[in-house]
């Protein structure tokens, strides 16, 4: 979903270095060093203004989160959000989601959170949805063994689409959720998008998928 263009956003970003990683090529592999801890690392691919991954953060401090996005008013919406709450375990990166290997190393990641991403409905535009197989490589090369995507949209069709994707890749369903905010599923974290959504009474769709163990 496309957002406004926000007038000085880029300048936000840049006198934001604390917060938005300005070089993340540079960190690839030492993430760690980042955050100055060896705590996990949970990464949200397209975080819309932010909400979804700034209450993580403060949910758990006991894990790392790094959101992404290539939109520079996103980005900066959830600069924001970050700001305010002065969460260390947090940071931002103002990147295409599609070249995950140019930032993180190897087995680097432990957990993927993709929240309503774009469908790409038509055909021809399968190879953009991020449930495709080509992402699930790029995935599960940043992935730890058995390591998880965590998957929520209101679309159908993506997620009956994301379902066979995640199957025929090899991996794991876990868990599935048909209709998340009528089942017994407790702690939920909502995006904004979701929060506009369920109120209208759209159900929305949710799936824990494993990779397989690529050390064996």
């Amino acid at each position: 979903m496309r957002v406004r263009k926000r007038h000085g956003a880029e300048e936000m970003l840049a006198n934001n270095p604390q917060f938005v990683v300005p070089d993340p090529k540079n960190w690839r592999g030492h993430w760690k060093e980042r955050f100055s801890n060896g705590h996990p690392l949970h990464i949200e691919i397209g975080m819309g203004k932010g909400q979804f991954i700034t209450e993580m953060a403060k949910a758990h401090p006991e894990i790392n989160y790094i959101g992404i996005d290539l939109q520079i008013s996103v980005v900066s919406f959830a600069l924001d959000k970050l700001q305010a709450a002065e969460l260390p375990n947090l940071q931002l990166l103002h990147v295409d989601g599609s070249a995950l290997t140019e930032y993180f190393a190897d087995s680097e990641v432990d957990l993927i959170y993709l929240n309503f991403s774009d469908p790409w409905p038509k055909k021809k535009h399968e190879k953009r949805r991020l449930t495709s197989k080509n992402f699930l490589a790029v995935d599960e090369e940043i992935l730890q063994p058995c390591g998880q995507i965590h998957f929520k949209t209101d679309n159908q069709g993506l997620f009956e689409y994301s379902l066979a994707s995640f199957s025929q890749y090899g991996m794991t369903i876990k868990q599935v959720w048909l209709d998340l905010h009528a089942s017994e599923f407790t702690n939920n974290i909502m995006t904004e998008y979701e929060e506009k959504f369920s109120n209208k009474g759209q159900p929305i769709y949710r799936v824990e998928a494993e990779f397989p163990d690529k050390t064996q």
